[in-house]
């Protein structure tokens, strides 16, 4: 699984040409920086994908319970406020926020910044490469944020206006008062 970053400095991409262009290219995943640069993934592996639907279904069988917001995958796009371009492997936003949507916005990469993301590192992730984009999710108003690594079996847990707290091989991680009552089960993941 390999990652390209292109500098599309002279080129004018659109708001709507960008999400054209993820959906005429749905077997690649691209996301776009702050700067304007397009970012291009290839499809997580196996390993990778098992592990992310497991976070996915933890958080989303929670939300079911409660009915506090919404559960994404890492296919939805989200426009962050300071203009990148981002899909986190998975992620949650308030009913509020949901519902200050208009039907049209629900169509498209949702401008907002996710109140909760995870961020799972793939064999073939840079850990400053996300260890950033966690650091651009607190930037832009995510209130809780975790980079999951299973190659060192550690968690970075972003907060706002807080040092980034990490956890050696923890078993277990708390939704504290944004997500209540949610706990995330890493024992298979």
């Amino acid at each position: 699984m390999t990652q390209f970053t292109l500098n599309l400095e002279t080129i004018d991409l659109t708001d709507e040409q960008f999400f054209q262009l993820c959906q005429n290219n749905r077997d690649l995943r691209f996301e776009r920086n702050f700067n304007g640069e397009l970012v291009i993934m290839s499809p997580a592996g196996g390993e990778t994908s098992n592990r992310n639907a497991g976070l996915t279904a933890q958080l989303w069988i929670w939300n079911q319970q409660y009915k506090l917001g919404k559960v994404f995958d890492s296919s939805g796009g989200f426009k962050l406020p300071n203009g990148a371009d981002r899909s986190p492997d998975v992620l949650w936003i308030s009913l509020e926020k949901w519902h200050n949507l208009t039907s049209e916005q629900r169509q498209k990469f949702l401008p907002l910044c996710p109140d909760f993301v995870i961020e799972l590192r793939s064999p073939s992730d840079n850990l400053k490469n996300l260890q950033a984009k966690m650091k651009e999710y607190r930037e832009n108003g995510t209130f809780l944020g975790w980079l999951i690594d299973p190659q060192t079996k550690t968690v970075e847990i972003y907060r706002p206006n807080q040092e980034v707290e990490i956890l050696e091989n923890p078993l277990t991680l708390s939704g504290e008062n944004i997500l209540p009552k949610f706990t995330l089960n890493l024992e298979q993941i």
